[in-house]
C-alpha cells in the first residue's frame, strides 16, 4: 500500500471536499478506529488501536514523544497509511480514501501557511480550490478571521505575524470551510509559555462556539487535562488509558501513566503488602482500607497528599523550590527522590532530617510486575 497523494498546495488534508451547497450532516464528526497497525520495516509504531470519539468532542491524543499519537492524527487525516485496521468517519470506511475525500481540516505545528500570500488569501485557499462565489469568500474569510481575532491582519502577510497570530491564521483557514472534523498537530509547541496559556482557552471557547470535533495531539499533560473533554493516553504505540482529565488523573490506570500525569507527576515507591500493612522504605504504615493480597507493589502518592509530620517515612530534605504561590520539597526517602508540594513554605532547611505522611486514601497501589492499578 502507498501513502495517499496530497498536493503541495492543499494546505491541509480535506481542503477542498463537501460540495458547495452541501448541508453539514447532525451530529456530524463521529469517529471510530479499529485495530490500527501501523509497521515501519521491523519496527511497529502502533499496536492495534482501537478509539471512539463522539461528535462534537474536543478530544485529546496525549504521550510522550513517539509514542504513536501523531502517527495515529496522520492516519485518521489520510496523510499516513496503515498495515491493519479501518478507520471509519460517520459509519463511514474512509481507510482508503484520499485526505482530499474525508471532510477533515488540518492544522499543522508548523502552520504550513503560504509566505507569498496574504492572510486574506491564506484563509481563503481552501474556498477557492471548491470554486467559491467571490461574495461567498469575503463573507466566509471575514468571519472565521473575527472569530479568531485577526480580522485587522488580512492585508499582512505571514512573515509580518507573530507566531500566535500565525497560529491564528492556520485555525482561521481550517474553520472558514466548517468541516466535520478538526485534527490539530501540536499546534501551540511553538508558542512562548504565556502564549500557550492565553491560546489553549481561546482554542477551547472557540471549539465549543462551533461545535465540531476535535482531535487535539499534545505531549503536554496539563494542556491535554485542561482543554480536553476526554483523553487518551498513548505509550509505546498502544494506548493504555481512555476517560476524561479528572478521572485519569484520580485514578490512574497504570504506574507508567501515573508517573506522566499531573505537575509534578505522581511519587513512585517500592513498598509490599504484608498483613493488612504497607512496608515502604523499612517502615510499617498500617491502613485502615484494603490492600489487597500481600505482595509486592508499588506505591503512588501524589504531591500535593503529601505533608511534614512528627511520624511517617523518614526523608532528608532534598532541595527547596519556592515557586511563589506553592513550594515544591524535594525529599530522599531511601535513596529515591520525591516531591512534597504545598501552598505554604515549610519551616525546614534542606539537610534537615523530617518525616513525611500521607492519608490512606491517598495512596494508589499497582502490581509491581505488570503496572497495573490494584482494585482496592
Amino acid at each position: 500500500m502507498t501513502a495517499p497523494a496530497m498536493r503541495d498546495d492543499a494546505g491541509a488534508p480535506g481542503e477542498g471536499t463537501r460540495a458547495r451547497g452541501e448541508p453539514m450532516r447532525e451530529a456530524a464528526g463521529r469517529v471510530s478506529m479499529r485495530g490500527i497497525v501501523k509497521r515501519h520495516g521491523t519496527f511497529t509504531a502502533l499496536h492495534g488501536i482501537d478509539l471512539d470519539i463522539e461528535p462534537g468532542e474536543f478530544f485529546a491524543l496525549l504521550g510522550p514523544s513517539g509514542s504513536g499519537k501523531t502517527t495515529t492524527l496522520r492516519i485518521l487525516a489520510g496523510l499516513e497509511p496503515l498495515n491493519e485496521g479501518r478507520v471509519l468517519l460517520d459509519g463511514a470506511d474512509v481507510t482508503f480514501r484520499e485526505p482530499g475525500e474525508r471532510d477533515v481540516a488540518m492544522v499543522f505545528q508548523s502552520y504550513a501557511l503560504y509566505p507569498h500570500m496574504t492572510v486574506f488569501d491564506n484563509i481563503a485557499f481552501p474556498l477557492r480550490m471548491i470554486a467559491t462565489s467571490p461574495d461567498a469568500v469575503e463573507r466566509a474569510v471575514r468571519d472565521a478571521a473575527t472569530k479568531v481575532r485577526i480580522d485587522h491582519l488580512l492585508a499582512r502577510r505571514p512573515g509580518q505575524l507573530s507566531g500566535g497570530q500565525q497560529q491564528r491564521c492556520a485555525l482561521a483557514r481550517a474553520i472558514v470551510r466548517k468541516p466535520r472534523l478538526f485534527l490539530l498537530d501540536e499546534p501551540l509547541s511553538n508558542l512562548d509559555a504565556k502564549l500557550r496559556l492565553e491560546t489553549r482557552v481561546e482554542l477551547r471557547k472557540l471549539q465549543r462556539s462551533l461545535g465540531v470535533t476535535t482531535v487535539y495531539v499534545t505531549h503536554d499533560q496539563e494542556e491535554a487535562m485542561t482543554i480536553a473533554d476526554r483523553v487518551a493516553v498513548f505509550m509505546e504505540g498502544r494506548i493504555v488509558q481512555v476517560g476524561r482529565p479528572q478521572d485519569i488523573f484520580t485514578r490512574p490506570a497504570t504506574a507508567i501513566v501515573a508517573a506522566f500525569i499531573g505537575s509534578p507527576p505522581m511519587n513512585l515507591l517500592p513498598a509490599d503488602v504484608r498483613g493488612g500493612a504497607l512496608h515502604v522504605a523499612g517502615v510499617e504504615l498500617p491502613m485502615t482500607r484494603s490492600l489487597g493480597a500481600d505482595g509486592p507493589v508499588t506505591l503512588g502518592v501524589r504531591p500535593a497528599a503529601l505533608r511534614i509530620a512528627p511520624t511517617g517515612l523518614p526523608a532528608r530534605v532534598y532541595l527547596i523550590e519556592d515557586l511563589g504561590d506553592t513550594t515544591i520539597v524535594d525529599l530522599d526517602v531511601a535513596g529515591q527522590v520525591i516531591k512534597l508540594r504545598t501552598d505554604h513554605r515549610p519551616q525546614i532547611r534542606e539537610g534537615e532530617q523530617v518525616h513525611v505522611a500521607f492519608a490512606g486514601d491517598a495512596c494508589h497501589l499497582f502490581e509491581r510486575d505488570s503496572g497495573l492499578r490494584r482494585s482496592v
